[in-house]
């Protein structure tokens, strides 16, 4: 096996390790192990956990920043639902590993793991910005889809711990907290209040926007 094969066989075994116990807990000689491999080939390829840690969480943010990826087709509403699908399918795969990295884990405060982390969220960004077909948000803009992207990773880690709502639930929630808190910004300033009126308008009614605006209208009447 070459070296970069070799090296990307351990980066795959060590992230599947870490996705089912928080890095903590997992040791060198367990990779070496699952990998078929001696303990001291394991640092041939890696200088210690630390940068394997590294190499497996630059592959899973990877693949968690392309869970944001969506066609620009159809309302917006249904296609923040497909990336939310996406994104509880990461945290269901990656559990430990994902709330590990989010509360602390050992290569939490690196500033490899600050950049990887701070890299998602950026995609994530860009991705919902797409969607909104803006390419120069006003501040008011900016502050909702990063405080969106914030309250879904929140929300994330509080579902693993126990799961005590149905997942489904969660990411229409999500979706419709998006709707939320974008209808607070546009109460607020008139720029806000076209583009929301732009997003409302390509909704079908029994979209999750529709779905949220009768579930309003219920509990007000």
């Amino acid at each position: 096996m070459g070296v970069e094969e070799r090296r990307q066989q351990l980066i795959g075994v060590a992230l599947e390790l870490f996705s089912r116990r928080s890095p903590d807990e997992v040791s060198i000689d367990e990779i070496a192990s699952a990998a078929g491999i001696s303990r001291p080939l394991v640092y041939h390829y890696f200088p210690g956990k630390l940068s394997l840690y590294e190499a497996a969480l630059q592959r899973a943010s990877d693949d968690l920043a392309a869970r944001f990826v969506e066609p620009a087709q159809g309302p917006l509403g249904a296609r923040l639902l497909r990336v939310m699908g996406r994104y509880f399918d990461f945290v269901e795969e990656h559990g430990p590993g994902f709330s590990a990295l989010m509360r602390g884990g050992p290569a939490v405060g690196s500033s490899t793991t600050n950049a990887l982390v701070d890299s998602v969220r950026q995609a994530a960004y860009v991705q919902i910005l797409s969607h909104l077909e803006v390419t120069d948000p006003p501040a008011r803009l900016e502050l909702v889809v990063r405080s969106w992207i914030s309250l879904a990773e929140s929300t994330a880690l509080i579902w693993l711990d126990g799961r005590r709502i149905p997942r489904a639930e969660l990411e229409t929630q999500l979706v419709h907290d998006f709707a939320a808190l974008t209808a607070v910004s546009a109460a607020h300033d008139e720029e806000m209040g076209a583009l929301l009126r732009r997003v409302i308008e390509a909704e079908p009614a029994d979209g999750p926007f529709g779905d949220l605006v009768g579930r309003l209208i219920s509990l007000a009447s």
